[in-house]
């Protein structure tokens, strides 16, 4: 999930959203405790630590049982961490991880969690980014609250370090953090000569356009550290991608600069926020696919594009060791 993903409708729908939520809240939490809002954990619970974050301060229970997440990102980074929540944002980009989703309560849309659903399922911790502070003395009402600072998708390994660390969760922290070093250089180990040598284009189909991402995008940071180099046209970084482009990670492209995407291998995905958008994305990649400029890329001739899930616009450790998987599925184990 690229940035703009994240913080989508977050603003929009701010008025309708709290009227509705509030309306509803104090009416389910006056009925479910005799009519007053219950004391918040953090002023009666001791065995708590004091945890600085975005939005606040925090007395976070020693011991989680039942965590809530708001958004994909912090639902993949408490997995990582080990903590599997009862409740979450789920969408699309965080597919990839059914296997763990299975018992999860799908608690609303990105930039949109209910907090009735919340409510429910009576947490002693709600975890989210700093872009949804404007639920937060909501959430408060209902559990210990921490939402983290999250400016872009490059900064996700700082993140991730900050979420082990208001979670008292360093040193699994540490291991996952070291193994994944540990795959990056046994792909440099693999990919030998090769290396240096090949130079990687990510690409991503929207409904209405085609977009290139760049040096300090989530996925080129995972590039980055598995040693590969990026086409000329994406190697810039986020500051003079910002100046060039007013954005950081990605750059769209017309049909007619559709050299831009090339490389010697090119990764693609089409995925999108609703069913919908990823139907006419993938329609678009198919109309692409007919054009004779995308045709006569050096990676199209030579069949080395690669049709990759929505991961690779990721935020976590866990989709960052995805795309590692990638990596050395096409260009290790790929003939």
């Amino acid at each position: 999930m690229n940035d703009s993903d994240m913080k989508i409708k977050s603003l929009t729908h701010w008025w309708r959203f709290v009227f509705t939520i509030l309306c509803t809240l104090i009416v389910t939490v006056a009925c479910h405790y005799g009519g007053s809002i219950p004391v918040n954990h953090q002023i009666t619970n001791t065995a708590c630590r004091q945890v600085e974050h975005a939005a606040g301060i925090s007395c976070i229970p020693d011991k989680l049982e039942r965590v809530v997440t708001l958004d994909p990102a912090s639902l993949e980074n408490a997995i990582a961490l080990g903590i599997k929540p009862v409740g979450s944002v789920i969408s699309d980009f965080s597919s990839y991880l059914q296997d763990q989703l299975i018992g999860m309560k799908n608690i609303g849309q990105i930039g949109e969690p209910n907090l009735e659903s919340i409510l429910v399922l009576k947490p002693d911790l709600i975890l989210g980014l700093d872009y949804q502070q404007y639920i937060y003395s909501l959430s408060l009402k209902i559990a210990p609250t921490i939402l983290l600072k999250f400016e872009n998708s490059s900064q996700w390994k700082e993140v991730f370090t900050n979420f082990s660390l208001a979670l008292g969760r360093q040193e699994v922290g540490k291991r996952v953090i070291k193994n994944y070093y540990r795959r990056l250089a046994e792909f440099k180990q693999k990919m030998g000569d090769n290396l240096s040598k090949i130079k990687v284009s990510v690409v991503r189909i929207y409904p209405n356009n085609i977009n290139i991402y760049l040096l300090d995008s989530f996925c080129g940071t995972v590039l980055q550290d598995a040693g590969l180099s990026r086409s000329e046209s994406q190697n810039i970084a986020a500051s003079e991608a910002k100046k060039l482009f007013g954005n950081s990670v990605q750059v769209s492209i017309g049909n007619e600069l559709i050299e831009k995407a090339d490389g010697d291998v090119i990764f693609v995905w089409t995925g999108e926020n609703t069913s919908q958008e990823n139907e006419t994305a993938n329609k678009k990649l198919e109309q692409l696919k007919s054009n004779p400029l995308w045709k006569n890329l050096k990676a199209v001739k030579e069949n080395k594009v690669y049709l990759v899930p929505s991961y690779w616009i990721g935020s976590s450790i866990l989709a960052a060791n995805a795309i590692l998987d990638d990596l050395f599925k096409y260009l290790i184990n790929t003939p």
